[in-house]
């Protein structure tokens, strides 16, 4: 797919004139405004629950305020051939990423991509040029309006204020506000996969993903999976220093273009105009990127526990009440002590975020220490998927294999038995080792003996060394699927068209022709509306 967006950007403007608008690009933004998502189609996976709450700003009146809609996103999609998919996404200047990327990199992941003969090597280098794919295609849809941002920019007289602006040029700045509007914003992103029974998390960002383990001696090993990245990011400052930036003033400045990743996706500002970014204006080449950090796979054979996916803001929640340097044992333990007490996975992680928002509000209520950190807390999303792992009333969550029911509600037939309430705990911290470079991920070696955190000890942290392994990016491959096929199954018995209908939320042109193939020869065996001709049987959708 070819990136057409850099000739689109303001800093262009004097090349640009008028475009015609793109159909396709057109039918994906009518697709993002909608409710409507082709991912409603897929089975939600029963062995995991969400928890989220919104933004708050705490007033001295006592009143909490909301500042803007929820930009946070998720999904929780089960695949096929014991292929499991979740997210976590944590939007900035509006959902509209967010939102994009969580339809559309399911469509990379799930439509026929992932095959249960794929080696590990294979699996990260898909995962790799999803999210690759996902942000291309997403410059696409906004592409039109950067064309037209663009052009009104090189009509509009520079140095001149609104009042004094004509009529008509009034109108130009006014529909300006709109377009910046309409294409700012971006994305972290931090994804697992679990294909052949091995985990895999992919990181953009700044979110979290912590991986309990229960070990046979009744404790649980906390492994924290990637690191985030920010300016406190060694591997990160070095990549940007080899761009030729100054490390020193990234340090000192924290925030760029009013973020603190320095991976993210979309956010066209630091992708397309960096070099009339002071922080970014020497790079030679893009220092701001949405190229995953994929670790190492982690076999999950024989493992009890949960797997967390967090948002920064949940994250930041808690470090600003209790400090960073426990957050990821305190996140576990709260959630290992709500499994204790609920039936429910999703009750599991909406108490556990419940929990963080009211030790948050109390901090900041309680005029402390810490108190001038806890003003306000952005939105919060926290993901849980248990392994294996035993419920307050005894019952197993769900096995892999069986039916797909599409809530996040536990079931089984197994008799109850007494759960324990205490938590022990381990920590296993990502090393700051190694060097990550544009087109390398960076492995982290876990280890199983660290030590351990019993109550009225300090938890002690142990560092473990990382290993380099280079993935090469070429074409993803696509294949239809038994997922595609139900999809595309449905619209045909709802009598419905994908090329007129505006289904264009899969994120490439080519799965779109795949999408049409499908329900040509679908039309062979159904009638519009879902009625089954005489003379054929329709397909099964089961």
């Amino acid at each position: 797919m070819r990136n057409r967006c850099a000739r689109l950007t303001p800093m262009n403007a004097s090349v640009v004139v008028h475009r015609v608008p793109s159909k396709m690009a057109s039918q994906r933004r009518q697709m993002m405004q909608s409710h409507q998502s082709w991912t409603d189609d897929l089975p939600l996976c029963q062995m995991c629950g969400v928890g989220t709450a919104p933004n708050c700003t705490y007033g001295p009146d006592g009143k909490d305020t909301q500042s803007h809609p929820n930009e946070d996103g998720h999904f929780r999609f089960r695949g096929e051939e014991g292929c499991f998919l979740y997210g976590v996404f944590n939007g900035f200047d509006g959902s509209r990423v967010s939102s994009f990327v969580s339809q559309c990199l399911t469509a990379e992941l799930l439509l026929g991509q992932l095959k249960s003969t794929h080696t590990d090597s294979d699996v990260r280098r898909i995962l790799s040029q999803a999210f690759d794919v996902v942000e291309k295609s997403y410059f696409e849809t906004i592409g039109d309006a950067l064309a037209e941002k663009a052009t009104i920019i090189s009509q509009l007289p520079e140095g001149v204020l609104f009042h004094q602006l004509s009529p008509q040029s009034q109108k130009l700045s006014e529909r300006l506000k709109d377009l910046e509007q309409e294409v700012s914003g971006g994305a972290t992103a931090v994804v697992a996969l679990i294909h052949n029974n091995k985990l895999y998390i992919a990181n953009v960002g700044t979110n979290r993903a912590l991986l309990c383990k229960s070990t046979s001696d009744g404790q649980n090993q906390v492994i924290q999976i990637g690191r985030p990245h920010t300016t406190e990011n060694e591997d990160e400052l070095q990549r940007l220093a080899g761009l030729g930036l100054d490390v020193s003033g990234l340090r000192q400045a924290a925030l760029i273009a009013g973020q603190s990743s320095t991976r993210r996706i979309g956010d066209y500002r630091v992708k397309y105009n960096y070099t009339d970014i002071d922080l970014l204006s020497a790079a030679k080449n893009k220092p701001i990127i949405a190229e995953p950090e994929i670790q190492a796979s982690q076999s999950l054979e024989g493992v009890t526990g949960f797997l967390l996916l967090m948002s920064e803001g949940l994250i930041k929640a808690l470090e600003s009440a209790h400090g960073p340097e426990q957050a990821n044992q305190e996140m576990v333990a709260m959630v290992a002590a709500e499994l204790a007490q609920q039936g429910s996975l999703e009750a599991v992680a909406q108490s556990v975020v419940e929990r963080v928002k009211r030790l948050h509000h109390d901090v900041y209520a309680s005029g402390r220490q810490r108190a001038s950190h806890c003003s306000r807390h952005e939105d919060m999303t926290l993901l849980i998927r248990t392994l294996n792992y035993t419920l307050a009333d005894g019952a197993l969550t769900p096995t892999q294999g069986g039916r797909i029911y599409p809530v996040s509600v536990p079931y089984s037939n197994c008799p109850s038995s007494t759960s324990k309430t205490s938590v022990t705990l381990s920590l296993v911290m990502p090393s700051q080792g190694g060097t990550l470079t544009n087109g390398t991920n960076t492995a982290s070696t876990l280890e199983e003996g660290t030590p351990t955190h019993t109550p009225g000890q300090s938890p002690t942290t142990t560092l473990h060394s990382t290993n380099n392994q280079t993935t090469q990016s070429s074409s993803s491959s696509s294949g239809d699927g038994g997922s595609l096929f139900r999809w595309v199954a449905r619209w045909v018995r709802e009598g419905k068209n994908p090329r007129r209908d505006g289904f264009y939320s899969v994120s490439r042109k080519i799965m779109f022709t795949k999408i049409s193939t499908v329900w040509d020869s679908l039309q062979t065996a159904w009638q519009p509306g879902g009625a089954a001709r005489q003379d054929r049987a329709g397909p099964s959708l089961c």
